[in-house]
């Protein structure tokens, strides 16, 4: 790649770095029965596979980006969900 090709490369990866992207946090999974699933009403409850206290998993589509930790906000926001992010993917290798 020649010099001009390399300032190109650059300029567009950095239009790409203010792009959002959607990232899915994995609390747990359910097993129900189909039976059991085709019972659900408002008000039903499904048990997960995990604690509240278990670490949860961050996904960019199908890939596994991070590790990381429910936490409720404090303050102008109290009461929602966040990640405490504990550990990162290595994003550098192909998936």
């Amino acid at each position: 790649m020649d010099d001009f090709d390399k300032g190109q490369a650059g300029e567009t990866a950095s239009v790409f770095t203010s792009v959002p992207i959607e990232i899915t946090v994995s609390v747990g999974r359910a097993r129900p029965l189909v039976r059991d699933l085709l019972q659900l009403t408002n008000g039903s409850v499904l048990t997960l596979d995990k604690r509240l206290e278990d670490p949860v998993e961050l996904y960019v589509g199908d890939r596994l980006i991070a590790i990381g930790a429910l936490e409720v906000i404090e303050g102008d926001e109290q009461g929602r969900l966040a990640v405490r992010v504990t550990e990162v993917a290595d994003l550098q290798t192909p998936a």
